[in-house]
């Protein structure tokens, strides 16, 4: 595989960059480009949804980003190690209903030495809100 710059040790620079290149790449909703970014082997939680490989991330957010509509990102850098990345993220969506939620969360996350995410743990929390509550507006892309 290719490496996937920027590559650990990780810098507080270079957490931003990887940070930010995960909050652009999840805003596109493309689970194909989104999967890239993993091992073929990663692991991660989502929730109390466990998941093994990147054929299994491709079918997961394929079924999330049909149930969560309009979806918008926001992630900050918490802390950075030699590998590993934590991260504080929320992001709103709307269900098929209309219904608005913003998800409040945080991940951690594992890097092998070619800058792929080996492991994935996110803890994430739904609120309900209105449409007047939203903090993320976007224009759809094409």
């Amino acid at each position: 595989m290719n490496p996937r710059p920027p590559l650990p040790p990780f810098t507080l620079e270079t957490a931003r960059q990887k940070v930010q290149a995960a909050e652009d790449a999840w805003n596109t909703r493309n689970t194909e480009r989104v999967a890239l970014a993993y091992t073929l082997d990663t692991e991660w939680r989502n929730r109390s949804t466990f998941l093994n490989g990147r054929a299994q991330v491709i079918d997961f957010l394929r079924q999330k980003w049909a149930r969560e509509l309009d979806y918008r990102l926001k992630k900050e850098l918490w802390a950075y190690t030699e590998n590993r990345i934590a991260v504080r993220f929320e992001y709103e969506y709307h269900d098929t209903t209309g219904q608005w939620y913003r998800a409040y969360g945080n991940e951690n996350w594992e890097f092998d030495a070619h800058g792929y995410m080996q492991r994935r743990f996110a803890s994430i929390n739904d609120l309900p809100i209105t449409e007047a509550e939203r903090k993320f507006r976007w224009q759809k892309s094409t």
